[in-house]
């Protein structure tokens, strides 16, 4: 990933676009995407790809193409932070919506083929939006958790891939994870009451 430093800091100084970025990490953001949507109900409309070229488009805009500026990113770390808050916010946006009553937000969708065998999954309990706003609270008073919750749970980076671009041990990364598993868990029980 040294290539994705040298593109960044290129971008940065203009002397390349971020068009030159997408083939470099097209395969990571996909994985990302990948491991993301594994813990998405059944039945999501939105695709791993669609969620990798939504992110990417939120990340670069159109700014590269317009006016010849570009969005720029300190490092690795930033730019793939910026990723996980990017497909953080199109997965809150594609929840609220599905909530909607013009997009029948207060109908279950049922798959008849699966009628006696549904079993509630583990994405069935979360509620993004609720999630999104305990996330929230969480980076008010502590960023950095905030930061590696957005990273595990909506980038899907394992606990070795967020001590690397956290610049922390693993360690330190497995105690972050529990508090703020922990913190949210209490956050969103006490949402439901």
């Amino acid at each position: 990933m040294e290539d994705v430093t040298y593109i960044l800091s290129a971008i940065e100084s203009g002397r390349a676009t971020t068009a030159d970025l997408l083939p470099l990490v097209y395969h990571e953001l996909r994985r990302m995407a990948s491991s993301r949507m594994q813990n998405e109900k059944p039945g999501h409309t939105l695709q791993p790809t669609a969620l990798v070229h939504e992110a990417f488009l939120r990340l670069v805009g159109t700014n590269d193409v317009a006016d010849g500026t570009a969005a720029t990113w300190q490092n690795r770390r930033h730019f793939f932070g910026a990723a996980a808050i990017a497909m953080q916010r199109i997965l809150v946006d594609e929840a609220r919506k599905k909530k909607q009553l013009q997009h029948g937000g207060d109908r279950m969708q049922v798959q008849l083929s699966d009628v006696d065998v549904a079993q509630p999954t583990a994405a069935d309990d979360v509620d993004l939006i609720a999630l999104n706003e305990a996330l929230q609270e969480l980076e008010s008073s502590d960023p950095n958790k905030a930061e590696l919750v957005r990273l595990r749970y909506f980038a899907g980076l394992n606990e070795q891939e967020v001590a690397l671009a956290l610049n922390i041990s693993r360690a330190t990364a497995s105690r972050w994870w529990t508090f703020a598993r922990a913190w949210l868990f209490e956050k969103l029980r006490t949402t439901e009451d």
